[in-house]
């Protein structure tokens, strides 16, 4: 009998867990509201990041003036910052582009109707 009694509350751990990851994706959801990932090789906790700080910066412009090259250099620096060099950073509301990025290091995403590319390249030193 022991070994029902600890297959069951192993079971009831794991539903406990998938409960609560369905808690954290809905607020997530909730909180980072109007997010659109559009292509993405990132981690979450990046991606998570980026969502915050250009919310932060779109919500403190003006609502019917989109400021696209300081919203474009502060994730850039933010990113650059925090996650080493060489990150970049397009905003607008509309731009093609093609774009070779280091692995883990490429965020496509629209928030309303602003569209931001934030993709880390490597960098190679200069020989002498």
């Amino acid at each position: 009998m022991e070994g029902a009694e600890k297959e069951l509350e192993r079971r009831s751990k794991f539903l406990k867990s998938l409960i609560k990851n369905k808690k954290t994706i809905e607020q997530q959801e909730q909180h980072f509201h109007n997010i659109k990932v559009r292509a993405c090789d990132m981690p979450l906790n990046l991606q998570n990041r980026a969502f915050h700080c250009a919310r932060h910066l779109l919500n403190s412009m003006p609502s019917n003036k989109l400021d696209s090259k300081r919203l474009a250099l502060t994730l850039k620096k933010e990113f650059d910052t925090s996650y080493g060099p060489a990150w970049h950073c397009i905003v607008g509301t509309s731009f093609g582009s093609y774009v070779t990025h280091s692995v883990g290091g490429f965020l496509y995403f629209s928030i309303d109707k602003v569209y931001i590319l934030l993709f880390k390249t490597t960098v190679q030193p200069l020989d002498h």
